[in-house]
C-alpha cells in the first residue's frame, strides 16, 4: 500500500536525473482562419515542423481544439497527420499519439463503445490513444477511472493515461496517489500525462513510478513548470507547440550536460507563465498569436468558439520570442 505521507516528505534533488534522454511529445495547436474555417495546411505544417525537431505529435488534444471537434473532423485530422508524417513505426510510440475524447455530460455513465469508437479511429492511423477524462470515466471516482482503464485496456494493446486539472476542462480527473499505484499496475498503460499543474503531485508520482515501475512515463503537463524533466518527468505539453525547436534544442543540452538548458528553459519557462494565466484555456489563442509573431502562421484566430486573449498580448509576446531566439543563439 502506498504511504502518501512518505511521499509528502520528499526531497525533489534526489529525483533529478542529469545527463537523461528526455521523451517530447508536443500537443500540436489546431490553426484556423480569418473566416473560421480551420486551415489545414497551418496543422499539416505544425505536424511537420513537430516530428522534424524530433519531437512526437500529439494531435486532437485540448490544443487541437479536441472538446470541439465532431468524428469526422477528428478522422480527417488524424488522416492528415499521418500523410504528413509517413512512416513512423521506428519511433518511440510510433511516432504520433492522439486524443481518445469522449464528450459527456455531467452524471453520465462511462461511454466504453464511445471511447472504442475513438480506439478504432486512432489505430487505423497507426497512433497511440491518450485517454481523456470524462465524466462518465470518473463517475465512480478514483475505483470508477481504474475500472474504466482496466476496461480499456482490454481493448487497446497499449495507451496513454491522463490526469487532468479542471482547470482546463470540467470534466478533468486527478487521482490520488493509491489510484495512481493501481494505475502503475496496469501493463497496457505505458504513461500517463500529469495536468495538475502541481510540483509537489508530479514529485510524489515520480517518486511513486521509480519505486514501483520504472520503465512508465510520467509525461509532464504542467506548463508553469517545464523543468520537471529534470526529476525524471517525460512531457506532453501544449506550450511546446509554439516552438518544438527550442524544445528539443533544450533537451538536447540537458541531455549533454550543457548548462545552456537552464537559460533556454527559463526563456521558455517566461512563454509558459504568460500564455498559460488565467483563464487558463485561452493558452490556446497565445500559442497562435505566438506562431502568427513568428511568421509560420498567416491567422492568428482561435476556434471560434474558444476563449481569447487580448491584442495588447502580442507586443509582449514579442519580446518573450526575442529571449527565447537568443537562449537559442539564434
Amino acid at each position: 500500500m502506498t504511504d502518501p505521507a512518505a511521499l509528502n516528505t520528499i526531497d525533489p534533488a534526489t529525483l533529478v536525473r542529469p545527463r537523461r534522454q528526455i521523451l517530447g511529445m508536443s500537443a500540436v495547436l489546431l490553426p484556423f482562419r480569418a473566416d473560421g474555417r480551420v486551415d489545414l495546411d497551418g496543422f499539416a505544417a505544425n505536424v511537420s515542423r513537430t516530428a522534424a525537431a524530433g519531437i512526437i505529435p500529439a494531435v486532437n488534444m485540448d490544443t487541437g481544439y479536441v472538446h470541439l471537434l465532431d468524428d469526422t473532423l477528428r478522422r480527417e485530422l488524424l488522416a492528415l497527420a499521418r500523410q504528413t508524417l509517413g512512416d513512423t513505426t521506428n519511433r518511440p510510440f510510433g511516432g504520433l499519439v492522439a486524443g481518445a475524447c469522449v464528450v459527456d455530460e455531467p452524471g453520465a455513465a462511462f461511454d466504453e463503445t464511445g471511447y472504442a469508437r475513438q480506439f478504432e479511429m486512432i489505430a487505423a492511423v497507426g497512433g497511440i490513444p491518450v485517454i481523456f477524462p470524462s465524466f462518465g470515466l470518473a463517475a465512480g471516482g478514483d475505483a470508477g477511472v481504474i475500472s474504466g482503464y482496466r476496461a480499456i485496456a482490454r481493448r487497446v494493446p497499449r495507451f496513454i493515461g491522463f490526469e487532468l486539472s479542471t482547470e482546463f476542462v470540467a470534466s478533468g480527473r486527478l487521482l490520488s496517489l493509491e489510484a495512481y499505484a493501481e494505475l502503475l499496475a496496469i501493463p497496457e498503460c505505458a504513461g500517463a500525462k500529469h495536468s495538475s499543474l502541481s510540483r509537489r503531485m508530479e514529485w510524489e508520482r515520480l517518486a511513486l513510478r521509480d519505486r514501483l515501475r520504472p520503465d512508465f512515463h510520467v509525461f509532464t503537463g504542467n506548463d508553469l513548470a517545464i523543468d520537471m524533466v529534470r526529476y525524471g518527468s517525460d512531457w506532453l505539453l501544449g506550450l511546446s507547440t509554439a516552438w518544438p525547436e527550442a524544445f528539443a534544442q533544450r533537451d538536447r543540452w540537458w541531455a549533454e550536460g550543457d548548462n545552456r538548458f537552464d537559460e533556454l528553459d527559463d526563456a521558455l519557462q517566461a512563454l509558459g507563465d504568460f500564455a498559460f494565466r488565467p483563464p487558463v484555456p485561452a493558452y490556446k489563442h497565445s500559442m497562435a498569436q505566438t506562431l502568427a509573431l513568428r511568421g509560420l502562421l498567416a491567422c492568428d484566430e482561435p476556434h471560434p468558439q474558444g476563449l481569447r486573449r487580448p491584442d495588447s498580448d502580442r507586443p509582449i509576446l514579442a519580446t518573450i520570442i526575442a529571449r527565447i531566439e537568443r537562449a537559442m543563439g539564434a
